[in-house]
């Protein structure tokens, strides 16, 4: 068994043996040395010291003798399981450092934290037993041995030339979306490219629109780079492109399936916002986030196709269509603003994870990632029509049309915040539609009219066990109709 390298600080005055055993006794104390390693042998820590190895021998022994060591023979000296202080203590009892007055945020959970519930309706959720992941480690593992015979160089901020080039080839496809690779820049994730375009066209005090009810990520995003964030609201049509305040720098929408109403922009809202911005020098986020799955009639053309004046940023994720864990999204960029973005790129964190680009675009060109897609959506629609068959059936729901992604709404009168947490006691996760907005309706005249409403339900059905639907929304139908 190794050692790991200690490194530790001989501070104060006194007698070198009782430094060396203060060190070690502290580091072990504060969980730097955990219980069980190994610490070097008393030579070779004497001479990263630069003290007498007896001085080091004689804390050792000092050590044993107190139960922060144990000698093993012939395999070396160990933290002692009794010598465990907890989690490790923080480097200073002094704290002074607090973020800018400014800085509006603080982690929020996420859909890891915990045990997931038995009936599992939470949304942005793939499932992750769909994937191919047996392909996926063979591509990666492929990838990995090639590259531990190549030169340790870095790689284009950018992304790897064949994952831009297959990112082009499959949004050209699945999309109709005419671009080449020189237009993509590869990101980790949607929000990572929401963070680099906001850096090349943002300052603080811009106004930026984000539809109302929205994705909350964005919103904060954009709030913490100091932007005006302001919701524009929603109808059966899409964002009300009226409503966009007239400095308005940068919107964006979700117009091909909206988060979290469910519903597609309308070919003529679609061309109204692009009027709008080009009318004002504006720029539109479209994020087409999980467009890929869809179970009726083809969609409508992306904003990003119908833009003849260039204000359009199309960024796209594979963390809906392949699994969270790959981590790897993509934005198609105007080319007076892709140096800037690829700069942002390179200064914030390099590049992305090489391996895993050239494993990607080979999964996408070798055609797997298009059979992946076909097989999930299969199981996704029938997922869909369940959910959508058993809120039909309770009528003081009225469920928003919707023909694509991993998620269906329902507007409801009554409250949902009681509704939603007897259901979390009952291990059943749903989401309350008033999460993703700013304000906060009245009371609930007209169910249709969802343009200022936002009492209602969001139902996932990407995690969810899909022989538990039924039971579930059963269950759901019980809890509702006790607070009608």
């Amino acid at each position: 068994m190794g050692f790991m390298d200690l490194v530790i600080r001989l501070d104060g005055t006194g007698a070198k043996t009782v430094l060396v055993y203060r060190a070690l006794r502290e580091a072990i104390v504060d969980g730097r040395l955990p219980v069980g390693e190994r610490v070097p042998p008393t030579r070779v820590l004497a001479a990263d010291l630069g003290v007498a190895r007896g001085s080091v021998a004689i804390a050792y022994e000092r050590l044993v003798a107190e139960g922060y060591l144990t000698a093993r023979v012939g395999s070396g000296t160990f933290v002692a399981s009794v010598a465990s202080g907890g989690p490790r203590a923080a480097r200073s009892v002094v704290d002074p450092l607090r973020p800018r007055a400014s800085w509006p945020l603080t982690p929020l959970p996420t859909s890891g934290n915990g045990v997931a519930p038995r009936y599992d309706f939470r949304t942005g959720i793939p499932d992750a037993g769909l994937f191919p992941f047996d392909a996926w480690r063979r591509l990666v593992a492929a990838e990995l041995r090639l590259r531990a015979n190549s030169p340790g160089t870095y790689a284009e901020p950018s992304g790897q030339p064949a994952l831009r080039n297959a990112i082009a080839r499959y949004v050209g496809i699945s999309r109709g979306i005419k671009t080449r690779g020189d237009d993509v820049v590869v990101t980790n994730g949607t929000q990572h490219a929401l963070d680099l375009i906001g850096r090349v066209l943002l300052t603080p005090g811009d106004i930026v629109a984000v539809e109302e009810p929205g994705y909350p990520p964005p919103r904060r995003l954009f709030q913490a780079m100091g932007c005006r964030v302001v919701g524009v609201p929603v109808d059966e049509e899409g964002l009300v492109v009226t409503a966009l305040p007239p400095q308005t720098k940068l919107v964006y929408a979700t117009p091909s399936h909206q988060f979290p109403l469910g519903g597609a922009m309308s070919l003529g809202r679609r061309r109204e916002l692009l009027a709008w911005a080009a009318g004002r020098s504006a720029a539109i986020v479209e994020d087409d986030y999980d467009s890929e799955f869809r179970f009726s009639a083809r969609p409508l053309e992306p904003l990003v196709s119908l833009d003849t004046h260039g204000r359009v940023l199309y960024v796209g994720t594979f963390s809906k269509s392949m699994v969270p864990a790959i981590r790897t999204g993509f934005a198609l960029v105007p080319g007076g603003l892709r140096d800037a973005v690829v700069a942002a790129r390179q200064v914030s964190d390099g590049y992305g994870q090489t391996a895993v680009q050239a494993a990607l675009a080979r999964f996408i060109d070798e055609g797997q990632l298009a059979r992946h897609v076909r097989k999930a959506s299969k199981e996704y629609g029938s997922r869909h029509a369940a959910i959508v068959r058993a809120l039909r059936e309770i009528s003081s729901l009225v469920v928003i049309p919707s023909s694509a992604g991993l998620h269906v709404t329902a507007l409801a009168r009554a409250d949902p915040a009681p509704v939603v947490a007897e259901a979390a006691r009952a291990g059943l996760a749903v989401e309350n539609l008033r999460d993703y907005s700013t304000t906060r309706a009245g009371a609930v005249n007209d169910l249709r009219d969802y343009s200022t409403t936002q009492a209602g339900f969001v139902f996932g059905f990407g995690a969810v066990d899909a022989s538990l639907i039924d039971e579930g929304m059963a269950l759901f139908a019980a809890i509702l109709a006790r607070h009608a």
